[in-house]
């Protein structure tokens, strides 16, 4: 025969390396847990709180990169949004991909005609008695 056969090298009979043969792979998934799947999830939860707190009026930016004004929350899932002026789209909540401006909160407007209990009204004679003290002072 040419060809002389080959025969294998017996193993070391040992348990104990087991642990250190898991080791690389364990490290690779702890850093990959801190650097790719921990701010995965992050991201995942600011976006849905964003998606929650759209209101009508916000104007916000779809997936698709078109700028709009939310002009109507329809449900949980879908939203009417304004385009163009008479455009209106309806579109899913979750594709929005940025607020852009946030609407303020309505504000109280005291009705008209109407003043607070606290204040009193200014006469015209209190006005004019200030101005001739101020008049007087100027004097001096």
């Amino acid at each position: 025969m040419l060809i002389s056969p080959a025969y294998a090298q017996g193993a070391p009979a040992g348990g104990g390396d087991a642990l250190l043969t898991f080791l690389p792979l364990i490290l690779i998934f702890v850093v990959f847990y801190f650097l790719l799947i921990r701010p995965q999830q992050k991201r995942q939860k600011e976006h849905k709180a964003m998606v929650a707190a759209l209101k009508r009026g916000d104007r916000v930016v779809t997936a698709g990169g078109l700028y709009g004004t939310v002009s109507k929350i329809i449900d949980d899932a879908e939203m009417e949004v304004e385009i163009a002026e008479g455009v209106k789209v309806r579109m899913l909540r979750g594709t929005v991909q940025d607020v852009v401006a946030k609407t303020e909160p309505a504000s109280r407007v005291p009705s008209r005609g109407r003043k607070k209990k606290d204040e009193e009204p200014e006469s015209a004679d209190s006005e004019a008695a200030d101005d001739g003290a101020d008049e007087a002072e100027q004097r001096k």
